[in-house]
């Protein structure tokens, strides 16, 4: 690090740097058939600088990697010729991050552990979360990461960051009558909960069964639609991006401060944080890329937009007080009680090829991949069937559960109801 602050602070050509150095420590564990077949160990730095280059009234700027095998005389290069790529970029110009120290770390209780300690109490969870005769798990990955992160820049900038991560990657496989359907499962997190491990595999397992038992129907009416955490991060993460700073400054956003974004509410209202930790996630941080320390900000509130949020630069551009990248999101919880989830024939999603929203058209849905229909007397597993309808007419009337889940970087209602879906 210092051979390369001397070159970045010695060339004449540079404006300003930032240097973004990320050291990733991890434990592996490959499982194929329920038998371990390796494990690994790594150990791999990343280093990026980024060289800033004032001229005129522009600020540009030209990134490159730094790698073990970059000698001195590659470094020199490397930086002369960043110098000449950013005077190509005509950005307004806008400062750095100056002056924060310090080193932090994201909480978690990884770190009471050994990294193999770990891993086999995660790889014996999962494996006892199958207890269906005709599922398994034909294929287990684990991986435990200890990730530093250190940010320094020519404003006097110093920062690291320790955060733990786990992503256990599994192929839950359901066979019967010579037949078999896969489906794949990530789950990440940062803190160790072996009853939530142990209830998300064998919801997959699950879910693997009823997929292979699933057939197309015809669903008529206009029942209720349950949404579960899955597309509720999917759908409010377009909100949080179509609020954020480069979305706005790039006029790409739908969504200004003041706006409704629900016109004419009769459900739940819509209240919506983007934040920097949340308890459990993988991506919880205390500091983004540019160094800039997080807290969270408050974006829709009763059902209306109240704030925008992004990067340093951008919001120094849109003359807003920067806050930093998000990378969680928090909805607040509404009013609809367990119980009332399972009243009258409805249809519950339980996973789509992913929600499409689009803002301009009015438009929300997808393609289920697999849905219950609970009829009043029987669940039935249901594919090839898909939904649609007006965002408008969804936000005005969805209800959310009291009862809060984290999924992914979301924390939030477990369930919504949909009253405004069309099936088919």
């Amino acid at each position: 690090m210092n051979t390369i602050l001397k070159h970045l602070k010695s060339h004449k050509g540079v404006s300003a740097y930032k240097l973004n150095i990320t050291r990733r420590e991890s434990y592996e564990l490959f499982f194929v058939k329920g038998s371990l077949e390796t494990v690994r160990n790594t150990d791999n730095t990343d280093k990026e600088v980024t060289v800033y280059v004032d001229h005129g009234d522009f600020r540009g700027h030209a990134q490159f990697f730094v790698y073990p095998s970059t000698t001195e005389e590659d470094l020199v290069r490397l930086v002369d010729e960043a110098v000449e790529k950013a005077k190509l970029i005509d950005n307004p110009r806008y400062e750095l991050v100056a002056g924060e120290t310090g080193e932090f770390a994201v909480p978690t209780n990884f770190d009471t552990y050994d990294a193999s300690e770990l891993a086999a109490i995660m790889a014996n969870t999962v494996f006892d979360a199958n207890t269906l005769d005709v599922t398994s798990l034909n294929a287990v990955e684990i991986f435990i990461n200890r990730i530093t992160e250190t940010v320094v820049n020519s404003r006097g900038l110093h920062k690291k960051q320790t955060r733990w991560t786990a992503m256990v990657e599994a192929i839950p496989t359901a066979t019967e009558n010579g037949e078999s359907v896969e489906l794949y499962e990530q789950y990440n997190f940062n803190t160790l909960d072996l009853d939530t491990l142990r209830t998300e595999i064998a919801d997959k397992l699950a879910q693997a069964k009823a997929r292979h038992d699933a057939k197309p129907m015809e669903i008529t009416g206009n029942p209720k639609v349950v949404l579960n955490s899955q597309e509720l991060m999917e759908l409010f993460w377009n909100f949080a991006d179509d609020l954020d700073y480069a979305t706005v400054y790039s006029h790409g956003n739908v969504y200004n401060k003041g706006d409704a974004i629900q016109s004419d509410p009769e459900g739940d209202l819509i209240g919506l944080t983007v934040t920097a930790s949340l308890p459990g996630a993988a991506g919880s941080r205390c500091f983004d890329r540019d160094g800039m320390t997080l807290f969270q900000q408050r974006i829709i509130d009763g059902g209306k937009a109240v704030a925008y949020h992004g990067t340093n630069r951008f919001g120094q551009y849109l003359g807003e007080v920067p806050t930093g990248a998000f990378p969680c999101l928090r909805l607040d919880a509404g009013s609809v009680e367990h119980a009332e989830f399972s009243e009258g024939p409805y249809l519950e999603i339980v996973s789509m090829s992913g929600i499409q929203t689009d803002f301009y058209a009015d438009y929300v849905g997808g393609e289920i991949r697999l849905a219950y229909w609970h009829d009043g007397e029987k669940i039935i597993p249901v594919t090839g069937v898909s939904v649609s309808g007006k965002l408008s007419e969804v936000l005005n009337r969805i209800r959310f559960s009291r009862e809060y889940t984290l999924c992914g970087s979301y924390f939030g209602p477990k369930k919504a109801i949909v009253l405004d879906f069309n099936i088919f």
